[in-house]
């Protein structure tokens, strides 16, 4: 396994059980935006490397696993350093762009940095076949469209306490990041390009015409 990946790997592990032990900690560094809109922007990074329980960070660091290996292997280590940080810092701005007046809101998790991932791993090889419940087939690019569509009605139904907004943040980070990577990916998977960006443009037309 890459150095760089199994360092993100135990970084979140170390920081979110700090986290689950001290409060106080978890609180100072949780992404919250009556605390970000006064000045401590250093929660839009810090609040990535921290996660609710164990399950959160088993699922996200498991997800990154089987994911990461695809972007390095096509792009690099610099470049998914940067999708990753990229979507990370994605999430976090588009989080702030759709809660900047609920100053009550908090969030935590390395989501949308993971998402950002996946998406950048789905458009290089949407032929990828994923085990959905380790049981049910489905390709890549299908399941990257729902995942996002699901999100858009998640930020809609606002009735969990599931970060939607950063995972489409960090999807669409990692989206533009490999595009701008990859550009040859415009020629080379020109159906896969537009098909991914689909749940992009509806939420922000759904934005735009304020049904969110």
């Amino acid at each position: 396994m890459n150095i760089i990946l199994v360092g993100i790997i135990v970084a979140n592990a170390i920081i979110s059980y700090k986290g689950f032990n001290d409060l106080s900690f978890f609180r100072k560094y949780e992404f919250h935006v009556g605390s970000i809109r006064s000045g401590e922007q250093f929660r839009m990074l810090s609040s990535g490397f921290l996660h609710v329980d164990m399950m959160h960070l088993i699922f996200n660091m498991l997800t990154l696993y089987f994911f990461a290996p695809v972007v390095l292997e096509w792009l690099g280590i610099f470049s998914f350093v940067l999708i990753y940080f990229g979507s990370l810092i994605f999430g976090s701005l588009l989080t702030m762009l759709f809660h900047k007046n609920d100053y009550s809101y908090r969030a935590v998790g390395a989501s949308g940095a993971v998402t950002g991932v996946l998406y950048s791993a789905i458009l290089l090889r949407p032929d990828m076949m994923l085990g959905i419940f380790f049981v049910i087939p489905m390709p890549a690019y299908i399941f990257g469209i729902l995942y996002l569509l699901y999100s858009i009605y998640g930020m809609k139904a606002k009735n969990d306490n599931i970060g939607h907004t950063a995972h489409f943040g960090g999807a669409i980070g990692g989206y533009v990041i490999t595009l701008i990577k990859q550009p040859s990916l415009f020629a080379d998977q020109t159906m896969m390009v537009i098909l991914l960006a689909i749940p992009i443009v509806i939420l922000f037309g759904m934005a735009k015409l304020g049904k969110l």
